[in-house]
């Protein structure tokens, strides 16, 4: 809700489905792109997003992502609606280069640049040709990757339940005029959301409507979801009108039907090990773009509780890959595990009380500029280790 020009996931997923197919390019025939290893540049700047090839062939496809622009940028591989996300990798400084690998069935898709992480973005068409491969995994990680499956898709349907659960209190009570309680609740409720924030997001036409910041409005949207009720109950002192009991009823209502139409959806959903690997990088990448800049909960202040939230999912998710990870490269799991214990060693100082669904968390304008400082600094730390999670994994 603050005006800075970064990402917000919701605004990111409304403009991916517009976005512009004007300034992306590839630099090989599609006759030449259909041969090959799966491997690609991209080259991202402010009018243009480069990729090497136009087709790959099924099965792992890395981009290479290098942010040739004076903007931090963000790529996506999104499927034929250009709704669903297939994968993406955000929060790419000027000059670095950052890998997307990701298990890719045959069909057709869309490459999509975002320079600034705002604004409607550079795509393509992108096509991946049937390769004959078996893509599913063999031999003894085909058991580990079959497992880790089932235990993320467990938890992402139990966190989903659980949001459904706290997320009808919440409106019921923000709906009856019960401000305090509901503020009580609101974080609490969120947690759930944190969690499993990727998966929700891979549906693109429902995180737009949950969770919008003020500042990733599009002109002449509107403005519903969870950050819509907060403003509400946290307003600003001046200049701001509060929602009338109508209003209050229909954004509630929305919310938890949207809620109910994630949770529904979460028990068909599979997994495999690039998107449960991408998920836990997405994760934090959603506490360096959003949580750590006090940005996501602009009026409430809960930043705390969903950096918790995001941390917990990241970890869940590791922690299911582990066992493939520590026969593929234990130094890396072993550098994961280090990095993840740090950084929640910071978050426990920062806990009023409780622990788990229950913790409470002091607000984020209560941290210093060290303290912020300390903890971007962690993440940043795990950051690195875990972008090389899902390659590890499935390479």
């Amino acid at each position: 809700m603050t005006t800075r020009p970064t990402l917000a996931r919701s605004g990111a997923l409304l403009a991916v489905a517009g976005l512009a197919l004007a300034g992306c390019t590839s630099n090989s025939s599609s006759s030449d792109s259909k041969s090959g290893d799966g491997k690609l540049t991209v080259s991202s700047t402010a009018s243009e997003c480069k990729v090497s090839k136009s087709e790959a062939p099924s099965g792992n496809v890395v981009f290479s992502v290098k942010n040739e622009g004076d903007k931090v940028t963000e790529f996506y591989l999104l499927g034929e609606d250009k709704l669903r996300i297939v994968g993406e990798v955000e929060n790419i400084a000027p000059g670095l280069t950052r890998e997307l690998v990701v298990k890719a069935a045959p069909g057709d898709y869309y490459t999509a640049c975002k320079p600034g992480m705002v604004g409607k973005g550079i795509a393509a068409k992108f096509k991946v040709t049937d390769s004959g491969k078996d893509l599913a995994p063999s031999g003894a990680d085909k058991q580990l990757v079959e497992t880790a499956d089932k235990q993320y898709q467990s938890y992402v349907k139990d966190q989903a339940s659980s949001l459904t659960t706290q997320t009808t209190k919440f409106v019921n009570l923000y709906k009856a005029g019960k401000d305090d309680e509901a503020r009580a609740l609101y974080a609490k409720a969120r947690l759930h959301w944190e969690r499993i924030e990727p998966v929700a997001e891979s549906f693109g036409d429902l995180d737009p409507k949950m969770d919008l910041r003020e500042a990733d409005l599009e002109k002449g949207q509107e403005w519903t979801g969870w950050h819509r009720i907060e403003k509400d109950l946290w307003p600003p002192k001046t200049g701001y009108t509060a929602m009338s009991k109508a209003d209050r009823t229909k954004i509630a209502d929305q919310l938890l039907k949207d809620t109910k139409t994630l949770e529904k959806r979460t028990k068909t959903t599979t997994f495999s090990a690039d998107k449960i690997g991408n998920g836990a990088k997405a994760l934090m990448d959603e506490v360096a773009t959003g949580k750590v800049t006090g940005e996501e909960e602009a009026w409430s202040h809960t930043d705390l509780w969903d950096f918790q939230g995001n941390v917990d999912g990241a970890r869940i998710a590791w922690e299911n890959l582990r066992p493939l990870l520590k026969k593929k490269d234990a130094s890396l799991d072993s550098s994961i595990a280090t990095k993840f214990a740090a950084l929640q060693k910071l978050l426990d100082k920062h806990k009023v009380s409780g622990s788990g669904d229950d913790v409470v968390f002091k607000t984020y304008d209560k941290l210093s500029d060290a303290e912020v400082k300390e903890l971007s600094n962690a993440v940043n730390a795990l950051s690195e280790p875990l972008s090389k999670l899902t390659a590890a994994v499935t390479l």
